[in-house]
């Protein structure tokens, strides 16, 4: 199932699958790791920047940007 990263509960694993924006955002995530297949973990998703793990390195990103990127959780 395709949900946004920022609707990933805290401590599930999911996948990236698609990222919807323009070229720029989707070069500034790739640089960042967020690529298709990529697992990522949401670390925390309270009000305010969402904190993933994704390749091996934590990043905060924007609640905005984490609904552009569509990822398949993992059962």
């Amino acid at each position: 199932m395709l949900m946004p990263l920022a609707m990933l509960p805290p401590c599930r694993r999911a996948f990236v699958k698609n990222i919807l924006g323009g070229r720029g955002l989707i070069r500034r995530l790739t640089e960042l790791g967020f690529t298709p297949d990529a697992e990522v973990h949401v670390f925390k998703s309270s009000p305010g920047p969402i904190l993933v793990s994704v390749r091996g390195s934590r990043v905060a990103i924007g609640w905005g940007v984490a609904m552009k990127i569509l990822v398949e959780v993992v059962e």
